[in-house]
């Protein structure tokens, strides 16, 4: 059985490191390190020694420039103490097998980064990004979601529907053509969608889809499946009674199951 250790990767105004270090370290990770963009700089950390990336969220730059933007030009140009661009040790992370998980800010990253979803014809082209939401508000407040079955997706694998908690103020994806959307569809990486409580179905009605992201998309794959974004954050409902139900005895699969998921798929490897 393959040793799982786990990186979560702070930044310049994250705020969600620890929080989301606990819910990797109860999803049965061996080792969870929480390290900071200016050690990956640096050296003292390096992305070869881990498994499994994860992007937490927060406010990165203050969401200067528009969420991530700031952060995802740093990756792009920032290099190591040995001159190697970072973007390509992060390519060969995930080259080389690894799993790279972005939650919220996070998720904003990884779309202007240009790692999903990762159907481009050049590398790191960005597709997709995530706007204002359509209320014009930060939205604060449990979602209803449902798992795409037909994705590749690991960390959905086996899942439903959950009920997640969500808090930003940019989470409606934005393609760059309708043609790059339909591609999403085709090739299902749409990997969760907001829906319906009642009738379990995609929906674009506020606020059961808080930021009027087309088809209900909440979180999308790229093709491997190894790499999901998603603006709900999967780490808050970490323990039963974070249900905002649980005293009436509702419930739901934990957030924490996704990660868990990821932990698996890599321990089943040989």
């Amino acid at each position: 059985m393959n040793n799982v250790k786990v990186l979560v990767l702070a930044g310049y105004g994250t705020n969600c490191q620890r929080e989301t270090a606990h819910a990797a370290t109860l999803a049965g990770a061996d080792e969870v390190v929480v390290a900071h963009f200016s050690e990956l700089v640096a050296g003292d950390v390096r992305l070869g020694g881990f498994q499994f990336l994860i992007f937490p969220g927060g406010f990165l730059d203050g969401d200067d420039l528009g969420a991530a933007q700031a952060a995802a030009l740093r990756w792009r140009y920032a290099k190591t103490v040995s001159g190697t661009p970072l973007v390509e040790e992060l390519q060969r992370f995930f080259d080389g097998g690894g799993l790279i998980l972005g939650i919220c800010n996070g998720f904003q990253l990884l779309v202007k980064l240009g790692m999903l979803p990762g159907t481009g014809t050049g590398t790191l082209e960005r597709q997709v990004s995530l706007s204002h939401n359509d209320s014009a508000r930060f939205e604060d407040r449990w979602v209803h979601l449902r798992a795409n079955p037909k994705s590749p997706c690991v960390f959905t694998a086996g899942l439903e529907a959950l009920y997640l908690p969500v808090r930003h103020g940019e989470g409606k994806l934005v393609p760059k053509d309708d043609a790059t959307l339909q591609a999403l569809e085709d090739q299902d990486l749409v990997a969760l969608r907001y829906v319906d409580r009642k009738t379990g179905q995609p929906t674009m009605t506020y606020p059961a889809n808080p930021n009027g992201s087309p088809g209900g998309i909440a979180g999308l794959t790229d093709p491997s499946g190894r790499i999901l974004g998603l603006m709900p954050h999967p780490e808050a409902y970490n323990h039963l009674t974070n249900h905002p139900g649980w005293t009436r005895g509702e419930k739901a699969p934990l957030g924490v199951t996704l990660l868990a998921n990821g932990i698996a798929a890599l321990r089943a490897r040989k």
